[in-house]
């Protein structure tokens, strides 16, 4: 299985093959090859600021001998006119890194910024967001490192790394406790140490579940928040509750006060409008 270091070296890969193909001949036919310049990271919108460590694979990839000085940290609010960081080298280095950059950045900030918001909305309660596999294709790790820069908490990276019983599981295996037993058997004969979470979709999945045991996390789903109440006094503490499905920023905290541990929400990664920024010469 690739490292994280890997699957974003491959994606900026595809970024550049995509991108660059067999050259920029705009740049290449307007800037000299040995032309040196600065160009400067300019914030054009309020917001939660990341990817720029990210910024410095990218740059580095283009061009090792290209000098980076960071005056604004990924995690760090953001406001139109402050410059993140300022870039010097090779001018043709710089055009050709410019719009992968920015699109990773734009993105990634787009994301911590979204998720600071939802996070701050549970402002003195102990529930935290976390975010799901809903993620743009190719992306997720940078993603999801967005999220933990807002402040969120990451869910299962991917399909490897937790086991998660949904509705679907549920129905194709015949039951809970028939995907709940074949699931602590695969993870015994596979030697695999998975914390193991369960879907419920009544008060009576939640007892099943909690009759078997074994469980890490129980997943409340399209639950009401006063159902959700309910669900997370008969869990009592027994294991780990998460609230997903119809949860937006208008109803987000009322789950929470219903006493979940988490509320997983979609909208961190799958429908986030990117924070507006430049990059632009000095």
């Amino acid at each position: 299985m690739k490292t994280k270091d890997e699957l974003i070296d491959d994606l900026l890969n595809l970024a550049f093959a995509e991108d660059v193909g067999d050259g920029d001949h705009t740049t290449l036919s307007t800037i000299p090859s040995d032309a040196i310049g600065k160009q400067k990271l300019l914030i054009k919108e309020e917001g939660i600021i990341a990817g720029v460590d990210i910024a410095k694979k990218v740059l580095n990839k283009v061009d090792p001998e290209l000098k980076i000085e960071v005056f604004i940290e990924d995690g760090s609010r953001v406001k139109p006119g402050d410059i993140a960081f300022i870039v010097e080298g090779r001018v043709q280095s710089l055009l050709v890194a410019e719009r992968t950059m920015l699109n990773i950045m734009q993105r990634m900030s787009g994301i911590a910024t979204t998720t600071r918001r939802y996070q701050d909305e549970l402002e003195g309660l102990h529930t935290k967001v976390l975010d799901t596999r809903k993620t743009t294709p190719g992306m997720r790790m940078l993603e999801k490192e967005a999220v933990a820069i807002g402040g969120g908490i990451n869910h299962r990276i991917g399909l490897f790394d937790m086991i998660l019983i949904k509705d679907n599981h549920i129905d194709f295996a015949g039951g809970i406790p028939q995907a709940v037993n074949a699931a602590k058997q695969y993870c015994a004969e596979h030697g695999k140490d998975l914390k193991i979470e369960v879907e419920a979709r009544s008060l009576d999945d939640i007892k099943t579940i909690l009759d078997l045991g074994g469980v890490h996390r129980i997943m409340f789903d399209n639950f009401t928040p006063e159902l959700t109440r309910e669900a997370v006094k008969l869990v009592g503490g027994k294991c780990q509750t998460e609230s997903s499905g119809g949860i937006t920023f208008d109803n987000l905290r009322a789950y929470a006060e219903a006493g979940v541990d988490y509320i997983s929400v979609g909208a961190l990664t799958h429908s986030v409008k990117g924070l507006d920024m430049s990059f632009k010469a000095m």
